[in-house]
């Protein structure tokens, strides 16, 4: 995988939003954070419009979007929320000049589209992790942010998580590959659906209901897509909503009983997602996966 230059001060990074709407005063306290990390900042020109839930109309986003691939003067873009949106400009995005020029993209939620077209179409490592929209001045956010900043500059160590009662012990390493069910299921059938062989897979959900997830994991079961991992990392599956019908296994549980049959080792519970503090991961980056008794963590 290709591994875009690290950040250091004075560099200029650019806000954009490729998915839902989007004010200015929602993104005010991130911005002052990465301008005390001694940074630049550029706002796409079309970013505060608001077309039904978009930002914008897709041509608008799309034009913001690409003009920030294309800056040459741009070493990282950070989408500003999730949402719902992505999906439909990524067949007209072009990634010519960022084949030649990579650069730090970061998000999370529906940014998941923009990670999975990154990554099956440069192999370029991206960065899942907390937007914009999301930071107050909390201590979570306060970690979520440093996270960020870690992965940005360069700095990325370790992640130590809880001991999980359903984590199945053992080591690995392998590409992290991954992000929101949801929006990966949307992919499916697609140039952006991940090709998940050999890799360690991150997956996390919010909100959704439980069969619907039964269902997305199932599909990946029986498409082969969690057969051949080498390992499996999943984060915040919080909010999760029981239908009419009476279906109420547990997120947790319906992952537990998919994987199964397999052999790799599975942590769950990581920090990341929908959760607070949302850590950053780099997608696409090499890392070692250990999973014990006493602990487990993920090394970059």
């Amino acid at each position: 995988m290709v591994q875009p230059p690290f950040l250091k001060t004075g560099d200029t990074i650019s806000i954009v939003a490729p998915a839902s709407c989007i004010t200015k005063d929602e993104i005010l306290t991130a911005a002052g954070m990465f301008a005390s990390w001694g940074l630049n900042i550029v706002y796409g020109k079309n970013m505060f419009r608001c077309r039904n839930s978009f930002a914008g109309t897709d041509s608008q986003r799309i034009s913001d979007f690409q003009e920030m691939l294309d800056n040459p003067d741009v070493k990282a873009i950070i989408c500003a929320r999730g949402g719902y949106g992505s999906i439909r400009i990524l067949d007209r995005l072009k990634f010519d000049v960022f084949r030649k020029h990579p650069k730090w993209i970061a998000g999370c939620s529906d940014i998941c589209a923009v990670h999975a077209a990154i990554q099956q179409l440069t192999g370029t490592e991206s960065i899942h992790a907390v937007m914009p929209r999301r930071i107050t001045s909390g201590r979570n956010d306060l970690i979520s942010m440093q996270t960020l900043k870690d992965a940005l500059f360069g700095n990325m160590r370790k992640y130590d998580a809880l001991p999980h009662a359903y984590n199945r012990h053992g080591k690995s390493e392998g590409i992290l590959t991954g992000g929101n069910l949801s929006v990966l299921f949307s992919l499916r059938g697609t140039a952006y659906d991940l090709d998940t062989d050999d890799k360690i897979l991150f997956l996390e959900d919010v909100h959704e209901y439980l069969y619907h997830v039964d269902r997305m994991i199932t599909n990946l079961k029986i498409s082969h897509k969690l057969e051949r991992l080498k390992g499996l990392v999943i984060g915040g599956m919080n909010g999760m909503k029981t239908s009419s019908s009476g279906f109420t296994k547990p997120a947790y549980d319906i992952i537990k009983e998919a994987v199964a049959q397999y052999h790799y080792p599975v942590m769950f519970g990581i920090p990341s997602g929908h959760v607070k503090p949302n850590k950053a991961l780099v997608f696409g980056r090499y890392v070692n996966m250990n999973v014990g008794g006493t602990g487990c963590n993920l090394v970059f």
